[in-house]
């Protein structure tokens, strides 16, 4: 995965270049992964923390749809293809050391992100120990 992370996105030449820099070189961990955070681009709402390779990135990137990479499949996946729950690109942030990115989005359809069908993917609060839905 290393070798197609370096075809995608070039490394930072220095941890200046990495944090302040125009650079956009994302540090993806040892399976070629970095965290994905969506957040409503109106509400400021976190939907869903997902996971995203270099082809993942790129796609969102150039198609304007969020695209993930699915652990639990091994696989690329664009994000509503089947639900209609598209998530709309507005902005892509990176945090300070480049190795989570935050998408700012409109979700499509329905406008909800949960595979279980909530808006959000944290519907749940711990209360006492116990979780407790609150959509």
């Amino acid at each position: 995965m290393e070798t197609m992370t370096q075809d995608l996105f070039p490394k930072a030449p220095d941890a200046h270049a990495l944090e302040r820099g125009e650079i956009l070189a994302p540090r993806f961990d040892g399976n070629g992964l970095i965290a994905a955070i969506a957040a409503h681009a109106e509400s400021g709402e976190v939907l869903m923390l997902g996971w995203m390779n270099a082809e993942a990135l790129k796609l969102t990137l150039t198609t304007g749809k969020v695209h993930y990479f699915s652990r639990s499949r091994n696989e690329l996946w664009l994000k509503g293809e089947t639900s209609g729950q598209i998530q709309q690109v507005v902005e892509v942030r990176v945090d300070c050391d480049q190795d989570a990115v935050l998408v700012r989005c409109l979700p499509q359809g329905d406008g909800g992100a949960c595979h279980v069908g909530f808006r959000s993917c944290f519907y749940r609060v711990v209360e006492d120990g116990k979780l407790v839905e609150r959509p």
